[in-house]
């Protein structure tokens, strides 16, 4: 049974910083790609970024590319998106993934059924 918990959500103010965290657990974390998405109100949840299973590739959407840094700690079976220089676009509840299969392109995700709770990202002017 996957379970994947995301913290690290908060208020801060456009241009600040935030580090989102996802632990995950009942797969191998080590087998699969990882991915970050983001639903603001009233909009489709939208795919935020990818990190391959090994951590040495990344790819992110257009609107936060050189903003925001994925990575993650393996040993610790931890997922993490560092945002910096947030804007109030970027106000969203934030959720991290795992891709359904091994393999694939980061460029197309294809993540669970199966969605945590999220955690709230709020960036104010």
């Amino acid at each position: 049974q996957v379970q994947l918990v995301e913290s690290g959500g908060g208020l801060v103010q456009a241009g600040g910083s935030l580090r989102l965290s996802c632990a995950a657990s009942g797969r191998t974390f080590t087998a699969y790609t990882m991915y970050w998405f983001r639903q603001a109100p009233g909009k489709e949840r939208e795919f935020v970024a990818a990190i391959s299973w090994d951590g040495g590739s990344t790819y992110y959407a257009d609107s936060v590319k050189g903003r925001f840094t994925i990575f993650r700690n393996n040993a610790k079976n931890t997922l993490y998106l560092q945002m910096n220089s947030l804007k109030l676009e970027d106000t969203a509840v934030y959720f991290c993934n795992q891709r359904r299969t091994t393999g694939g392109t980061l460029a197309s995700p294809v993540p669970l059924d199966y969605w945590g709770q999220g955690t709230q990202v709020t960036v104010s002017s």
